[in-house]
């Protein structure tokens, strides 16, 4: 049959990509199906005015969130998904993070796999994806088999001035750990300079300095004859055959109104959280009649994004740095003597430019002009933990709209972390105040798309969660979901290290049992 495939993997984000990198060496016949096409590389992927006010990037979608429609920022329809809009800040998950714990507003629960599970995984997606950091300068970073593969990115002056003035606060900042490909030492990678990209959190990346799945996974993926990419091709659902156990069908139905069927032996749902999740509900069938794989209805649910904040300070001397996305601190992450609950962590954003200031805030501040502000702002990316609730998550209404139900929780601790920011802003030579840019989270919706996490957790107990610890359904025997669907809690730091990680674990269980 022609569009028989031993392995279909949908999407090319972070799991869909690493995915087929890791599988493509098995000479197994793979088809890569992304809804989207190859992003162009044009001057507009650094504009803002294209990027944030036409939307030039953004899906052309409609949800709702209670009873109003809106456009979502997230997710992206490209080949490597939102791992071409990302900041590429790559983390681990600390060991606590994998077991219950509790904070301010409820419980984390438990996953049903540890860090030591992911510990070698991890090592091998910093290598792949070119993962730049100090080894031993996170005073909360997990135990490691070995060192991070590339050195620290430099600090600009004023930066390394903020990490300074840090430091002689009792505090611990840190080089963040980045997934970029330089061309220096050795090492392979483009040979751009990052003076040619101030733009990058939520830009796409014409220069390639960000490793993304596309350029780490995807394309070193079809370098092999047996693996196939197929772009523009959206899937409409999964068809299991009669035992209900086994993906038999996946459909494909293109923008012109074409219907595609392929079949394959194994089956890698990498959609996204938002956009798995959103398949195997659009999936009912006989045996599977509230959605594929959703007998608890679990699928959609537990949706986590973290509580996020953008803000600026503004710097009493100019920040001249072109490229300040080189500095974190997770001093704060397990809470202080104040409070002893965990509050998160905070980093540096990508350099806004008087653009984005004039979209971020219409009247200038502090008697400054937008060039002034642009010119003296320090950024900051805030990040707390949201707790898994059932209420919140994405699904389908009865007239097949895609409806988002989410409320806000565990708020307290990002206050605090923002306080802690705040107090000591004076010492960092910033006047008092911060200002929030909210522009890249999307943060006027109130759901936070920017870490999509949770909607098809893994879990021991089939009443209790969609996937086991390999990222299969309870429910069916052939197919595996690998992207943020599967994670149960969402610690405090970025997640796309941690779908990487779990996706080449998944693929080497694949390879090891399945095929």
């Amino acid at each position: 049959m022609t569009n028989h495939y031993d392995i279909i993997i949908i999407g090319t984000g972070a799991g869909g990509g690493t995915m087929a990198r890791a599988l493509a060496p098995t000479g197994k016949r793979i088809l890569i199906l992304e809804k989207g096409d190859f992003i162009p590389r044009e001057k507009a992927n650094f504009d803002p005015q294209k990027n944030w006010v036409e939307k030039r990037y953004i899906a052309n979608d409609t949800w709702y969130h209670k009873g109003e429609p809106f456009q979502p920022f997230h997710p992206h329809y490209y080949v490597g998904g939102n791992t071409k809009f990302y900041g590429a800040a790559l983390f681990r998950l600390r060991e606590k993070d994998f077991e219950e714990f509790e904070h301010y507003d409820g419980i984390s629960p438990a996953w049903p796999i540890s860090y030591a599970d992911l510990e070698p995984y991890y090592t091998l997606g910093e290598k792949w994806y070119y993962v730049h950091a100090q080894t031993g300068a996170d005073p909360t970073d997990p135990e490691r088999s070995e060192p991070y593969p590339y050195p620290p990115l430099p600090h600009e002056p004023r930066i390394q001035q903020l990490s300074d003035d840090l430091t002689a606060t009792g505090l611990h900042p840190f080089p963040l750990p980045m997934g970029m490909r330089m061309e220096h030492e050795g090492e392979e990678g483009t040979s751009s300079n990052l003076d040619l990209w101030p733009q990058f959190d939520g830009y796409p990346d014409p220069y390639e300095i960000k490793a993304d799945s596309h350029v780490v996974g995807v394309r070193p993926a079809l370098q092999h004859d047996n693996v196939t990419l197929k772009i523009n091709s959206p899937v409409e659902r999964l068809e299991t055959d009669a035992s209900g156990r086994k993906v038999e069908k996946v459909i494909v139905k293109t923008s012109v109104g074409e219907t595609i069927e392929y079949s394959a032996d194994v089956v890698v749902v990498a959609a996204g959280a938002l956009g798995s999740a959103l398949l195997f509900l659009r999936s009912p069938q006989d045996k599977h009649p509230n959605g594929l794989a959703n007998s608890t209805g679990q699928v959609g649910r537990n949706f986590m994004g973290h509580n996020n904040a953008t803000l600026i300070a503004i710097s009493k001397t100019p920040n001249d740095a072109t490229f300040e996305k080189t500095l974190a601190l997770a001093d704060y992450y397990w809470g202080d003597e104040d409070f002893k609950y965990p509050m998160g962590l905070i980093q540096m954003l990508g350099k806004l430019n008087e653009d984005m200031m004039k979209l971020e805030s219409p009247e200038p501040i502090r008697g400054m002009t937008h060039a002034e502000m642009a010119t003296h702002s320090l950024d900051f990316w805030l990040q707390s933990e949201d707790l898994p609730r059932l209420e919140n998550g994405i699904s389908y209404n009865s007239e097949g709209q895609v409806v988002f139900d989410y409320t806000a929780n565990n708020l307290e601790p990002a206050n605090q972390l923002k306080l802690r920011l705040t107090n000591f802003l004076d010492c960092i030579k910033c006047h008092p105040g911060t200002h929030k840019v909210d522009f890249y989270l999307g943060g006027f919706v109130g759901i936070p798309l920017g870490h999509t996490m949770g909607t098809m957790k893994m879990g021991i107990d089939a009443s209790q969660s969609v996937l086991d610890s390999y990222c299969r359904p309870h429910e069916l025997d052939n197919v595996f979901v690998t992207d943020g669907s599967f994670f149960v809690s969402a610690g405090a730091v970025n997640p796309t290290l941690t779908i990487i990680a779990q996706t080449l674990r998944v693929a080497d269980y694949i390879k090891q049992q399945v095929l």
